[in-house]
């Protein structure tokens, strides 16, 4: 399999992985130092896949997500480096009935560690945000 290919693998298994609460397997995606950064979509930054792992099943876990991750843009920067961007759409909905329906993108950076390419970066902006609020 070419790199390229893996790469999109990769993003593939991150959002299946986010959406069926696979925990331990959605922790392969990533480098051990990533950095994650939902600024520019009004949250934080966390560094640390351990870190950014807890702070999902904390705030996600009972959450029915759906990602969807589409029209790559990826560029190999060296043998083993490379960026990408991906426009991406999302849906949450919360216990409580509140949903929220996204779209924007992740602008990534990856490295191949052991064989095996990660991500070590990623920044999601968001172009959109449907707020839909819980109905009791």
């Amino acid at each position: 399999m070419d790199d390229i290919e893996a790469i999109k693998q990769l993003k593939g298994r991150y959002c299946r992985t986010m959406d069926t609460k696979d925990w331990a397997g959605m922790r392969q995606v990533f480098a051990d130092d990533v950095e994650m950064d939902t600024t520019a979509a009004g949250g934080g930054v966390l560094r640390g896949a351990d870190d950014f792992m807890a702070f999902l099943r904390e705030t996600l876990g009972d959450v029915v997500t759906v990602h969807h991750c589409h029209t790559p843009e990826i560029d190999l920067t060296s043998a083993t480096t490379a960026t990408a961007v991906w426009a991406m759409e999302d849906m949450l909905r919360w216990p409580s009935g509140m949903e929220l329906h996204g779209y924007g993108h992740y602008h990534e950076t990856y490295e191949k560690i052991d064989g095996r390419w990660r991500i070590t970066r990623s920044e999601l902006t968001r172009l959109r945000m449907d707020i839909t609020e819980a109905t009791t």
